[in-house]
């Protein structure tokens, strides 16, 4: 049905109450009265409940009751409408909000086939967007126009719900680049504006020397998101780089605390707001709220295995750095930050003030959420579980039921359980005396919190018509390019024979290239051979050119040889050739820990599922591989590829000549160039952390081609480079950097034209 859209006239204040609407969307705007210190009229946005007039201001009647109610009136204190308002709930509308799950848009824009169960059912209110959004749309993706078309279905099904508590929407980080998404870690970016990634935003900052770049990235991020009603932010990442072989440091910014806690400031500040009020910085003008990320810190992982996996479920600390590693997450506390996710890590042997750690999940733990975030830190907003901590990665509570587990984390202090949506298990839970009523209600206050900080209950709503206009415009996209080009790190520029510097390339110079599109680089007036269009199946000869330029990417998608699979995927627990390989840290093999080979040490429940690490499906290496990060080593491994092959690269410089190749290198993760490789020996090496071809080519040459602008190198290491893969096994996984004869380059080194 199509909705009419209706201004109302304000009433004389002598009329109390007037029902001005019972269907249809109706947006009113601010309409007569008030003085200088009232609350000035916000937007009402209302589909299926009617709106009320109470001394001439408009509010939404949310429980359709008639009448204005404490928590409907936006003029109250956000403590006394939230009390207001969960008096008014029911046990199972209260549990409701606890749980948190994906709901991705439907084709076209229309309204999701689960959400009638999530929120009509379940009672829920948080959901995670995951849907690829697009310009032009295909398959399962939607255009920001239909993204925001279903957003708003979802909003006025909560709007209709007894309560008309509104929906609060997260996703994953989608403003980078990413040629490699994963479920559940990140999302491609599609029709939003593409930045650098994490790693590139804080090499820029470095380069700039404040934080304004990161502002001028978030003021973009937050516009976009806005635009198709996505509120909440699974993100950002808070956790330090201090653990080179961990595949998550390429959502990381930097190993530096110091610089991370100004980035994390800064994101909180720009996304929700600078002013803390009632214990966030979130209010209606926010963009974003955010979920900061993985509290107390998910760098410092046991080897560098991640424990989205069963073998790598361990976070040490054996350079006593547990401190450095909060220092980001105090700094958005102090900022306000809405909502903190723990990860899914059990400390071993961790000690911090006088306090021992118990070998549980994080978000178990009640001396971590509770009484270190809450009673140390002082945190004023909800915690949020990281997805699947309940079903797959209840670490340290392996053998206890999924209605154990879920009063351990609600009795911990998480107040919402990601991937999860079974209100019977709280509600039972309750019922059984294992959660208190009184510990679901102070939950649901926590949580409520956010959706009137955001102005929620008064318009959920977003305009789809301005969508496609504000996803990716060309105003944010020049930003976009701008950091991009920013963020490039210059680490070698030798001398060539004439005296000159190998950078930046010489206008009309005869470039071969590698890993570079040839109509991207045409644009740039070069004489161009592209180095991968063979000739008769045969590689031309990089010979005779003035340069070779080769960006190189390394990745974990290798493929079996022969075939289309991926080599990560034939990963199973269970398999001898593959899980049953031993660990020789542990003499076990690397699939003991999970439920399927391991049965004994789960509950009946789980060990009766599937293996849990199969297909390694998160991300990373073969496990016993994970430490081989010099480019020989990963030449020669099974689950890592290196783009072009480390081979060619090496064939093109002997054919060219080293001091006339440009390697671009993208340092997802902080690879070794080690001496076997030779790549040390090229005439340029450039540090990117993800940049487009444009973006990199207007660095090499030092003008912008779209512009003319001479531009030049001005990025800085956001975190240190090993000269040795052995250096990085030995690193301490909690310490930022290396010893001097260890390092290579070092944290902030960065050069220029």
């Amino acid at each position: 049905m199509r909705h009419s859209i209706q201004r109302l006239r304000a009433v004389p204040l002598a009329t109390k109450l007037a029902v001005c609407g019972a269907t249809g969307l109706i947006v009113l705007a601010g309409c007569g009265g008030g003085g200088d210190d009232e609350i000035a009229q916000p937007v009402i946005g209302a589909r299926a409940k009617a709106v009320i007039t109470v001394d001439g201001k408009q509010f939404k009647d949310s429980n359709a009751n008639g009448k204005l109610d404490p928590y409907e009136d936006w003029r109250l204190p956000v403590e006394r409408r939230i009390d207001d308002l969960v008096a008014q709930m029911t046990l199972e509308e209260k549990a409701g909000l606890m749980l948190i799950n994906t709901l991705n848009a439907a084709a076209g824009g229309a309204l999701p086939p689960a959400a009638a169960n999530m929120v009509q059912t379940q009672k829920m209110s948080r959901f995670v967007f995951r849907s690829v959004v697009q310009i032009p749309a295909s398959g399962a993706q939607v255009t920001p126009e239909q993204a925001a078309m279903s957003l708003n279905a979802v909003q006025e099904m909560s709007e209709a719900t007894r309560l008309g508590i509104p929906a609060v929407f997260k996703s994953n980080a989608r403003n980078h680049y990413e040629k490699d998404p994963r479920v559940g870690i990140n999302e491609a970016s599609g029709a939003f504006t593409e930045f650098p990634k994490e790693a590139g935003l804080a090499a820029a900052s470095l380069g700039a020397g404040d934080m304004s770049l990161i502002r001028d990235f978030a003021t973009v991020m937050g516009d976009e998101w806005k635009s198709i009603g996505l509120r909440g932010m699974y993100g950002y990442m808070a956790d330090l780089s201090t653990e080179p072989r961990w595949y998550r440091v390429h959502e990381t910014f930097t190993e530096n605390a110091d610089l991370n806690a100004d980035i994390m400031r800064t994101l909180v500040q720009t996304l929700q707001g600078s002013k803390v009020k009632d214990g966030t910085s979130v209010s209606p003008s926010s963009a974003v709220a955010l979920t900061l990320k993985h509290f107390p810190g998910g760098g410092p992982q046991e080897m560098g295995l991640d424990p989205h996996y069963a073998h790598g479920k361990n976070q040490v600390y054996p350079g006593g750095n547990f401190g450095y590693h909060l220092k980001p997450f105090m700094a958005a506390l102090e900022a306000g930050v809405s909502a903190v996710m723990p990860y899914y890590g059990v400390p071993i042997n961790v000690t911090y003030e006088g306090v021992t750690y118990e070998q549980t999940g994080m978000a178990f733990s009640k001396q971590i959420v509770t009484d270190l975030l809450r009673g140390k830190l002082g945190f004023k907003g909800y915690v949020n579980s990281d997805t699947g901590i309940i079903n797959d990665r209840a670490w340290g509570l392996e053998m206890k039921t999924v209605p154990e587990r879920v009063a351990a984390a609600i009795n911990g202090g998480t107040e919402t359980l990601s991937g999860f949506s079974e209100n019977k298990t709280i509600t039972d839970l309750v019922a059984a005396g294992l959660v208190t009523e009184a510990r679901v209600t102070e939950a649901a206050k926590r949580l409520l919190k956010e959706q009137f900080q955001l102005g929620l209950f008064e318009n959920p709503y977003v305009d789809p018509a301005l969508a496609n206009a504000i996803v990716g415009k060309d105003a944010h996209r020049a930003i976009g390019m701008d950091i991009q080009r920013k963020s490039v790190v210059l680490l070698q520029n030798q001398a060539q024979p004439d005296g000159s510097k190998t950078l930046p390339l010489k206008a009309g110079a005869k470039v071969y290239t590698m890993g570079l599109a040839k109509t991207d680089t045409d644009r740039y007036g070069y004489a161009v051979t592209d180095g991968e269009a063979l000739v008769g199946g045969v590689r031309p000869s990089a010979a005779g050119h003035d340069y070779a330029v080769i960006r190189v990417e390394v990745n974990n998608n290798k493929l079996v040889p022969g075939t289309t699979t991926r080599a990560t995927s034939t990963y199973k627990s269970d398999d001898p050739a593959t899980g049953g390989r031993i660990n020789p840290a542990t003499g076990r093999s690397w699939g003991y820990d999970d439920r399927c080979v391991n049965k004994a040490a789960y509950s009946a429940e789980d060990a009766a599922k599937a293996c849990l690490d199969n297909g390694l499906t998160f991300g990373g290496s073969f496990p016993w591989e994970n430490g081989k990060m010099s480019f020989t080593e990963m030449a020669a491994a099974a689950s890592w590829q290196i783009s072009p092959p480390l081979d060619q690269i090496q064939a093109v410089m002997n054919e060219v000549g080293p001091k006339k190749t440009v390697l671009a290198i993208y340092f997802r993760q902080p690879y070794v160039l080690d001496d076997a490789s030779g790549l040390k020996n090229a005439g340029a090496i450039v540090a990117g952390f993800g940049i487009s071809n444009t973006a990199l080519l207007d660095v090499l040459g030092g003008k912008v081609l779209a512009t003319g602008a001479a531009v030049k190198p001005q990025g800085k290491l956001p975190f240190a480079l090993a000269n040795n893969s052995q250096a990085i096994v030995n690193n301490q996984p909690d310490v930022p950097g290396y010893p001097a004869a260890d390092t290579l380059f070092p944290y902030g080194f960065g050069l220029t034209y």
